[in-house]
């Protein structure tokens, strides 16, 4: 029941038909007695920056979730941006402060290592590979740094995008080892795919999977499918894994606090999720 004190929490987007997140809080809310709502909201790339503002000068707005193709835009229209959205470069929760104040974070990559620490994988000290460095590679990049990995290897077809994204990380992790340009996954413990490898039929691996020691802890962006090629191959050789729409349910109890709102696990919002 959406009242006068319900708080609005935008969904900001375009086009907004393959939303996910409304199904999964607003039962979540409803259950919990918390009078919250999530709202889809279809804006174009032209008006975002106004709409924006406009939102957050409703007197019941309290926070935003940014998705495509409004993250990167984000980051210049916030007052405050955390260290995570900066080394991204992208943006996707806004969260307005008592002062007035914008403050913008960014969780695909806490929804992601948030997946590997609860499923007993160790970060601190450990040696990462990340293959793909645009708006999701570099999120999940930021967030490994932050998890306090020791070195993270950065590899994308284009390559200024991930010497671009080394040098942020290494700006604001200074004795962190980064190396670019090589996606052999040779001598790693987590090997992240964060590129749309998988995502069509006949897509080639992201790395060579001979290459790819059983050891590994695999992880997946893609979430056409639960089990793609790349994990099915990981598997086989031995490896443990995390399917893409683990990123999701995980980074949301993140975003629930980043709001100041009553938390949970991933397990209870997949469990009174209504996605169909």
């Amino acid at each position: 029941m959406i009242k006068g004190t319900t708080r609005l929490i935008g969904h900001l987007g375009y086009p907004t038909e393959s939303f996910k997140a409304p199904m999964i809080y607003n039962p979540y809310f409803q259950r919990e007695g918390i009078d919250a709502v999530v709202v889809p909201m279809g804006c174009r790339s032209e008006d975002y920056p106004d709409f924006l503002k406009l939102f957050f000068r409703l007197s019941n707005a309290h926070g935003a979730l940014v998705t495509m193709p409004h993250k990167v835009t984000t980051t210049g229209l916030v007052d405050t941006l955390s260290p995570t959205a900066a080394i991204a470069g992208a943006c996707n929760a806004v969260r307005l402060e008592a002062d007035g104040r914008l403050t913008g974070d960014m969780f695909d990559g806490e929804g992601f290592v948030r997946g590997v620490l609860r499923k007993g994988h160790k970060l601190a000290g450990a040696r990462a590979l990340v293959i793909g460095a645009g708006g999701v590679g570099s999120a999940i990049a930021a967030s490994l740094a932050k998890a306090g990995v020791a070195e993270l290897g950065l590899f994308d077809k284009y390559a200024p995008a991930a010497a671009e994204l080394g040098q942020r990380l290494v700006a604001h992790y200074p004795a962190l080892r980064v190396t670019i340009g090589s996606n052999d996954p040779d001598g790693f413990d987590l090997v992240v795919n964060a590129t749309p490898l998988g995502m069509k039929p006949g897509d080639p691996l992201p790395v060579d999977i001979s290459r790819l020691p059983a050891s590994a802890f695999v992880g997946e962006v893609v979430m056409a499918q639960e089990i793609t090629p790349f994990l099915a191959a990981a598997r086989a050789r031995g490896c443990a894994v995390q399917v893409g729409t683990d990123m999701l349910f995980e980074q949301i109890p993140a975003y629930l606090e980043f709001f100041g709102l009553p938390s949970t696990t991933a397990e209870d919002l997949r469990a009174v999720a209504r996605l169909a």
